[in-house]
């Protein structure tokens, strides 16, 4: 029997192609473009794995991690983002994510993540510190965690107008 996969990511391109990457491997593929229509899939199907994206339009998908999992225990999440930190990284992991990929992966490199268990001893250290930029990213993904994503909250924590910060969002994350 085929395994069942659900990829979860409001963009639509990228959904059609790794669909069609996973079901050319064998799998049999659902699709979600936001929360609700993800669980409705929880309740309906037997899921084995999902590619579930950080940043679905307005919500978070590390909010949807324990939904999943309330309703596929079992299921092997894989957070794929074009918004790495460390911290999202962290609290994927811990709300249940078998792994983190930042964008662009392809659909053989979400597998060998879905795959991977273990942790790699043989890591790279890195040994230049972060830049500021990089420190400054880090540190609004922190706080922006902890007020639940919301940017507003998240804004009058950092002292900062939302907009700026919305600004500052919508950037890809700068480089070590």
């Amino acid at each position: 029997m085929n395994q069942t996969l659900l990829i979860v990511d409001d963009d639509p391109a990228l959904t059609q192609v790794l669909a069609r990457a996973f079901s050319r491997r064998g799998y049999e593929v659902l699709q979600a473009q936001d929360s609700d229509t993800a669980l409705q899939h929880c309740k309906t199907h037997s899921i084995d794995r999902c590619v579930l994206d950080l940043k679905l339009a307005q919500e978070s998908g590390l909010a949807l991690i324990p939904k999943l999992k309330q309703h596929q225990p079992l299921m092997n999440i894989v957070m794929l983002t074009g918004y790495s930190s460390i911290n999202t990284a962290v609290e994927a992991i811990k709300l249940g994510a078998t792994n983190y990929l930042c964008k662009p992966a392809d659909a053989d490199e979400i597998l060998q993540a879905f795959d991977r268990q273990e942790g790699d001893v043989e890591a790279e250290i890195q040994s230049t510190p972060p830049s500021v930029n990089r420190l400054e990213w880090e540190h609004i993904q922190r706080v922006l965690a902890e007020n639940d994503g919301n940017i507003s909250a998240t804004a009058r924590a950092l002292g900062m107008h939302r907009r700026t910060l919305q600004r500052k969002l919508q950037k890809r994350p700068v480089k070590q």
